[in-house]
């Protein structure tokens, strides 16, 4: 099969190689940093940062910036792309189930459901031994500032992450995997981690990011636009019918055009609420979330996850079901 030029295994292949990926996943989580490719994305993104956008205070140059932004992104976003789909043409030829293995191999660093989930726990881990704690162990998934906040707002941020990232991490990459195969989903990573280094509407580690950002914000926005709304529907499974309404009223309320719907789907759904002061109060009339809600939320993403598993053991065994 071939979609956009880009050659793409058939169904069965592809849904062997989600299975293998979320396997290796969930037994082994993430591979050595000098092995990783989503690492050597962030040292590119990081190398050609520096040189796009402006130092804090210098004077502004919008267009420049933009354009220079947008290169650096198209430039790396093309050599993603390349060698992804280098990759996949080279297993062509290979018998299906060894291209299925060495596919959800080459996809499993494009995911990240276990290390997820274990930094959710570790940060209500940490806020059992003390506040101080888990303010530490919360820097690491969120960028804002942390040195003021309350333990319910250290677990309302672990857990607005989790349901934004199940998005970013788990659902999106396996949608662009399912749309264009391999370039596909490391196309998606890129994006999402130049938007996570770059997408700042300011100052942020002494460089401005307004305008050199703003390509790698909106391209991300394009590309997560269908899966936040997957991810929200999964989540909201359970109780579909009567909170539906309620999920898309949270999701406006947030300023990211997709963050809002996992998580105002999960707010909704554990009847808890999600705030980030200043920004936004998703299920405000929920209540305050406590550590069996940390634990029932990654028990509801989870779910979302085995969906996943079991929707690509069906597309499987369809597949097998046609060829015979």
């Amino acid at each position: 099969m071939y979609l956009i030029g880009l050659p793409t295994p058939d169904a069965a292949v592809l849904a062997g190689a989600v299975l293998v990926a979320l396997v290796l996943d969930v037994l082994f989580g993430e591979p050595p940093t000098r092995l990783h490719p989503v690492v050597a994305m962030g040292c590119y993104l990081g190398v050609v940062g520096r040189r796009v956008s402006r130092a804090a205070g210098a004077v502004p140059r919008p267009g420049a910036e933009f354009w220079l932004g947008a290169l650096g992104w198209c430039a790396g976003a093309a050599l993603v792309a390349a060698l992804a789909w280098a990759a996949g043409w080279a297993m062509q030829t290979l018998d299906p189930l060894v291209h299925a293995v060495l596919l959800g191999a080459l996809l499993k660093p494009m995911l990240s459901w276990r290390m997820l989930r274990d930094e959710v726990r570790a940060v209500e881990a940490a806020l059992a031994e003390s506040l101080e704690a888990g303010r530490q162990r919360v820097s690491w998934l969120v960028s804002r500032d942390v040195t003021a906040l309350s333990e319910t707002e250290v677990r309302e941020a672990a857990v607005s992450t989790l349901a934004e990232n199940l998005n970013d991490s788990v659902v999106a990459p396996l949608f662009w995997f399912a749309v264009a195969g391999l370039p596909g989903a490391a196309l998606y990573r890129f994006a999402n981690t130049a938007d996570a280094m770059w997408g700042y509407h300011g100052v942020r580690s002494g460089r401005d990011w307004t305008w050199a950002g703003r390509w790698a914000a909106r391209v991300d926005d394009v590309m997560s636009w269908v899966p936040a709304r997957l991810t929200a529907a999964m989540i909201a499974l359970p109780s579909w019918w009567r909170s539906w309404p309620s999920v898309v009223a949270n999701a406006r309320l947030t300023p990211s055009p997709n963050g809002g719907w996992p998580m105002g789907a999960l707010a909704v759904g554990l009847g808890i609420r999600l705030v980030k002061p200043q920004v936004y109060a998703l299920n405000a009339q929920g209540r305050a979330p406590t550590a069996a809600d940390t634990q029932r939320a990654l028990d509801r993403c989870a779910r979302v996850v085995g969906m996943l598993a079991l929707l690509s053991l069906l597309v499987l065994l369809w597949s097998w079901g046609i060829r015979r």
